[in-house]
């Protein structure tokens, strides 16, 4: 008799991205070089300074050990003024946690708040990494639907609606994955309230929030009740351009950050250290350079909207931040058959709206920050190429 693995993790669906570079690889190259949108990853390298500051990091023997559970104090204390400075609000420094990549900080908080048989609330479409995240640990997933009407932003009244007695925890992304979406702050301090009314935790994944305007930040850490139901989550892949350095970080009332500790304690004991160290130095003297970037990114967005008038039928549902949420023009055909022809036969790497989400064939998610305004001026051309139904 074979021996099993565990039926939690058996029944979980291959990882979507290596599934969608397998599709990328099947294409011959007829139309130009590959327009990979599939993976959120910086289309820029780290500036050089980030770069010294790693690679002295890396190269001292004090980072070759174990480190705190919860963070090198040096990076804890920057990123605690850091974020209050952001939003105007009073962090302690113990009132961080330092994780190896944001999942880990997503699958940290999860297990620190609810166990095997409870749930957690997320949104439909919503991110897939924390729906398999959950599934493994046996904690139950239930779901809002965030209609293209309301722009893929859930109401408070549907929020309310789905919550149910095992409910721990209500998960959202902002600025959103896959939409692009931000949730606007009046919106976010309303479920916030919501949540503390409920007794459950909300747990909120800002991964790309350096990306959207200054306009749109909430006000949530300067609520009096923050730290009793709110866990916010970051990853400093994306901003920093570090994502093989796998760094993320948690801002939570210290009771929880205890709890997070005790879970990391038993997952990694400590992030990357090194990594850790440069960024300490690094989060004061980049500002100007995060500015840029986020500029950039706009360039970028404004690049796409250009390049889809050349292909008639594809159509923005939602866009912000480092994503757009494409509706295709082929109704009734499923947005995975959609993503592999256009990968195989215009070179576009995307992923499928119905990795997202049930009732998301529709749509496609594109990464466009991963590519320069004059490769995204190129996607119009081969969108347009797919004119018939796909089978």
């Amino acid at each position: 008799m074979p021996t099993r693995l565990n039926p939690a993790v058996d029944a979980l669906a291959v990882p979507p991205i290596p599934a969608v570079q397998a599709w990328a690889r099947a294409y011959d190259g007829a139309r130009g070089p590959l327009l990979d949108l599939s993976q959120a990853v910086p289309g820029y390298p780290p500036p050089p300074e980030m770069l010294r500051w790693l690679a002295e990091a890396a190269g001292s023997a004090a980072t070759t050990g174990y480190g705190a559970i919860e963070g090198e104090d040096a990076l804890r204390a920057a990123y605690a003024g850091h974020v209050g400075a952001l939003y105007g609000a009073a962090v302690a420094p113990e009132e961080t946690h330092i994780t190896a990549g944001c999942n880990q900080a997503f699958a940290a908080a999860a297990m620190a708040v609810a166990g095997a048989g409870d749930a957690v609330l997320m949104t439909n479409p919503g991110y897939f990494n924390h729906e398999s995240t959950l599934a493994m640990l046996g904690i139950g997933v239930r779901t809002v639907d965030c209609a293209p009407e309301d722009g893929f932003l859930p109401t408070a009244d549907a929020i309310r609606a789905a919550l149910t007695p095992e409910v721990r925890a209500l998960a959202l992304v902002s600025p959103n994955n896959p939409t692009g979406r931000v949730y606007p702050p009046a919106l976010l301090d309303a479920v916030l309230s919501l949540c503390r009314e409920a007794g459950i935790w909300l747990v909120l994944d800002e991964t790309y929030r350096d990306f959207m305007a200054d306009a749109d930040r909430h006000a949530l850490l300067s609520r009096p009740d923050w730290r009793d139901g709110l866990i916010q989550l970051y990853s400093f892949s994306k901003s920093y351009c570090l994502p093989g350095h796998r760094l993320g970080a948690v801002v939570a009332g210290e009771r929880t950050i205890a709890g997070i500790a005790k879970v990391m304690d038993n997952l990694q004991i400590c992030a990357p250290r090194a990594a850790q160290q440069a960024l300490a130095r690094a989060i004061g003297p980049l500002a100007d350079w995060r500015a840029a970037n986020r500029t950039e990114i706009a360039s970028r967005a404004t690049a796409l909207r250009a390049t889809l008038s050349e292909a008639p039928g594809w159509e923005i549902g939602a866009m912000g931040a480092y994503f757009a949420y494409l509706r295709h023009p082929f109704p009734g055909t499923g947005s995975e058959r959609v993503a592999q022809r256009l990968a195989r036969e215009a070179g576009v790497s995307c992923l499928p709206g119905a990795f997202f989400g049930s009732g998301q064939d529709a749509y496609l998610r594109l990464a466009f920050a991963n590519a320069d305004a004059a490769t995204i001026a190129r996607l119009g051309p081969r969108l347009a190429s797919l004119t018939e139904t796909p089978a």
